[in-house]
């Protein structure tokens, strides 16, 4: 999560949307940085509306802007899944090695999910339980469109860095797990359609 108190903007770190390369970035203009632990660098929209946001609209006594970025939503599963088979994984529960994504995918639509596919979802992210959600969100596969808003907000180029980029995997569902994808995960693709352009409805 990065805070730009002049601008009075708030960038929220939806998991495996860039958040490092943002970071790395955007840091050294943000008057707050929170990047560890991942449960405070990942605040989701829920605490931050029950908890940041007011803190900071009480302190600077005006209202405040509310950014994030979603990934399409087998996009963003795929991402987990090539970054949980990295060799540096140090907890063997959550390793995806030598695992299929369709495999994947069918143990993150159980319910209880297993540690391995427990990665959350970004509709449950990005979605309060009650009141104000984010106030744009953008898509991750159109970034440079997010760079624009913020290189209008922020006055200054930004370059952002390869960070923290998962593996190459494969990317290969059978048709019963894409179907099956699909309706578990209903409410992140509803929302990600939100945010197509008219011209792509």
């Amino acid at each position: 999560m990065l805070v730009f108190w002049d601008q009075k903007l708030v960038l929220l770190a939806t998991p495996k949307t860039g958040s490092t390369s943002l970071a790395t970035a955007l840091e050294s203009l943000a008057s707050v940085s929170v990047q560890r632990p991942p449960v405070l660098k990942h605040t989701t929209v829920h605490r931050y509306r029950r908890f940041v946001g007011p803190y900071l609209e009480a302190t600077s006594k005006t209202g405040w802007t509310v950014v994030a970025l979603m990934r399409e939503p087998r996009d963003w599963l795929n991402s987990w899944y090539r970054f949980r088979s990295r060799e540096d994984q140090t907890d063997p529960e959550k390793s995806t090695k030598g695992m299929s994504f369709d495999d994947f995918v069918r143990a993150w639509c159980c319910d209880p999910r297993p540690a391995f596919a427990d990665v959350g979802a970004q509709e449950k992210f990005l979605r309060p339980r009650q009141g104000q959600g984010v106030d744009r969100l953008f898509r991750y596969d159109e970034i440079d469109v997010f760079i624009d808003f913020l290189e209008d907000r922020l006055g200054c180029e930004i370059i952002l860095p390869h960070v923290n980029v998962s593996p190459p995997g494969e990317t290969y569902l059978t048709p019963e797990t894409e179907a099956l994808l699909r309706r578990v995960a209903s409410a992140d693709f509803a929302l990600y359609e939100t945010l197509k352009h008219p011209e792509q409805a």
